[in-house]
């Protein structure tokens, strides 16, 4: 797979409460990526690996770097990530769209089929964060309410390593500290802040409808990556995949393998696009 890598066409769109940086690389049948609070730049690379065959559309999700809120305290879960996306593949009109999410990003596709289910021609969920599915999701959400109370408080290594923890992510504390200690981009240091105050709790509090899902569940893959078993993702997607009568895809890499190996992953995910 040849990566095209001329610069995309960006656009913003108006929506009712914000606007929404969006780019489109390609030519071809939809294909849209989405994070949360993953940004288009994220994307980038594996977008770019589409591009040969495909229209590819990458965007900031809402209250992220250039998709700004008209209220910066409002909240953000998936159904209005979700009608987000629905906006711009409407704005672009080059629909039905295979969309792909990644963690928060596979809640808000995944609630994008249950809303607009005529909009979408695939929706491939890699390691959805539907704590809610879980039998200890009690205990799940009092870790995430403490995450954010010490994030809050001004201990963001702590409230990283709190994440870490219960995500089952590896990370040791010198690579934690190089990552999110020191000096750092006030641009990213605003979103991380935004994302712990005002989108992790309304993601991973999120229930999917499951029976709505059934109804479309031939257009559904539920995706895992294989450096990912026994991690809190990995165990929600069985789950999920599970609940919906289907086996889960599994993908190379861990729950960011679209950006640790681009091409690999770029080609698994090219095999699953109608």
């Amino acid at each position: 797979m040849t990566s095209v890598s001329s610069q995309p066409i960006v656009r913003t769109l108006r929506v009712p409460d914000g606007r929404l940086h969006y780019e489109l690389r390609g030519q071809g049948p939809l294909v849209v990526l989405v994070g949360s609070p993953m940004t288009a730049d994220a994307f980038a690379p594996l977008a770019d690996l589409l591009a040969g065959s495909r229209t590819v559309l990458t965007t900031d999700p809402r209250g992220i770097n250039r998709s700004p809120l008209d209220d910066p305290d409002q909240e953000s879960t998936p159904p209005l990530r979700a009608g987000d996306l629905s906006r711009l593949i409407a704005d672009v009109d080059a629909g039905p769209a295979a969309v792909f999410g990644s963690s928060g990003g596979a809640c808000t596709v995944l609630a994008l089929a249950q809303a607009h289910p005529e909009q979408v021609s695939a929706v491939i969920a890699h390691e959805p964060p539907l704590n809610e599915l879980l039998d200890d999701r009690d205990e799940l959400h009092r870790a995430t309410e403490e995450m954010i109370e010490i994030y809050l408080g001004g201990d963001v290594l702590g409230a990283w390593r709190k994440f870490m923890a219960t995500s089952g992510l590896m990370m040791p504390d010198a690579m934690l500290e190089d990552v999110f200690g020191g000096d750092r981009d006030p641009r990213q240091v605003a979103d991380e802040r935004w994302w712990f105050e005002h989108e992790l709790r309304g993601t991973t509090r999120w229930k999917p409808g499951v029976e709505a899902l059934r109804a479309v569940k031939d257009r559904i893959v539920v995706g895992i990556g294989d450096a990912s078993p026994g991690q809190l993702c990995d165990r929600t997607s069985r789950t999920l995949a599970g609940a919906l009568g289907i086996e889960p895809t599994i993908f190379p890499g861990g729950h960011t393998g679209f950006a640790e190996d681009p091409a690999a992953f770029a080609g698994r995910l090219h095999g699953l696009l109608p």
